[in-house]
């Protein structure tokens, strides 16, 4: 069964542009007709980057752990767009492999504000836009949010926090801008191709990404605060 979206007229904010799971995002958005709005502190032309752009996208480089700079680049979207519709707060990253009390205050302080600080910051900054709009923001949480385990304990905190202030978002904004989170387990992405031993279970990010639009689209507007799993069989 095939699935397709419309969302010609509207516009995609979405961060973490450049990485696997983001740049598949953009190319969801794009595939279906919005405008994109791409942020990443990595530049298409960077060699890290799996950004591809395209007509339709307009790229926005910002470090969105800076308050000012968040702000900054969310007016300079909607001052070249007029409007946000969806917001995806893709912008993350894993650190792991200590206990707790071998880990490093650095270690603990990057996870949290790439992976929860920036879900915070955009959000608070886009919100105004997604209650004019009537909007959608769907974030990044992860499966392993869900419990404790060994060696990961910030990036599972990190996680479990964007879950909860997910909640929190749409229980704020009910009836006015909806907010619902994924949960992935593994993802096929480069970079954990280069970790561990790819498997056929992992997830591939264009699967993601359609879970993402379908959060954003006219199917699920009774949906909101919802944590959805997709992480298949991984």
């Amino acid at each position: 069964m095939s699935v397709s979206f419309d969302f010609e007229d509207t516009v995609a904010l979405v961060t973490g542009a450049s990485g696997a799971l983001g740049s598949a995002v953009v190319e969801q958005f794009r595939a279906t007709g919005a405008a994109v709005a791409a942020i990443d502190v990595i530049a298409p032309d960077d060699e890290d980057s799996l950004l591809d752009p395209d007509e339709g996208t307009t790229f926005y480089e910002a470090d969105l752990t800076n308050e000012d700079s968040v702000a900054e680049t969310i007016d300079a979207v909607v001052e070249d767009h007029g409007r946000i519709d969806h917001l995806a707060n893709i912008a993350g990253t894993w650190r792991g492999g200590d206990p707790i009390e071998e880990t490093d205050l650095s270690t603990f302080e990057l996870v949290f504000d790439v992976n929860l600080k920036t879900m915070f910051l955009t959000s608070k900054h886009a919100l105004p836009h997604l209650q004019e709009s009537g909007g959608a923001i769907v974030s990044v949480s992860a499966r392993s949010s869900l419990e404790g385990g060994e060696g990961d304990g910030p990036y599972r905190a990190s996680k479990a926090g964007v879950r909860l202030l997910t909640e929190t978002i749409a229980e704020e904004n009910r009836g006015t801008v909806r907010a619902n989170a994924v949960m992935p387990s593994v993802l096929d992405t480069p970079m954990n191709r280069e970790m561990m031993e790819p498997s056929d279970d992992w997830v591939d990010p264009g699967n993601v990404a359609a879970t993402i639009a379908v959060l954003c689209s006219d199917a699920t507007v009774v949906t909101s605060g919802a944590a959805v799993p997709v992480y298949g069989e991984a």
